[in-house]
């Protein structure tokens, strides 16, 4: 929003104007595995915070218009990797989430681990 037509264009290319994506996120946690379940977190659990943190504010929205996050942040997949790491980080067990890799399409792709 802060540049003009044509330096948008020069930094962002075709991706200059709105345009969707089918982003896939794979999230991966990690601490001490429970001897009697034999698990860290029970998956559907881990499914039951993604669908929270992710599917709910995301899920076929126009990142620009309906998500309150990127009105001043450029709706880049890092800038989404670092918003869905923040939406997890609040409701998942502390210091569990290690890593969120976004992928923008089958060869494009991002990870975030927080930093």
């Amino acid at each position: 929003k802060s540049l003009n037509e044509e330096e948008n264009r020069k930094q962002f290319g075709k991706c200059n104007h709105s345009h969707g994506h089918n982003y896939k996120v794979i999230v991966t946690v990690r601490g001490q595995i429970n001897p009697i379940s034999g698990m860290f977190m029970n998956i559907y659990k881990l499914q039951e915070y993604m669908r929270e943190a992710i599917l709910q504010p995301l899920d076929h929205k126009n990142l620009d218009q309906d998500v309150e996050f990127f009105a001043d942040v450029v709706s880049t997949t890092e800038n989404l990797a670092i918003y869905i790491w923040s939406n997890l980080e609040k409701i998942l067990p502390a210091g569990c989430l290690y890593k969120v890799k976004l992928y923008e399409s089958d060869k494009n792709f991002i990870v975030y681990k927080g930093e």
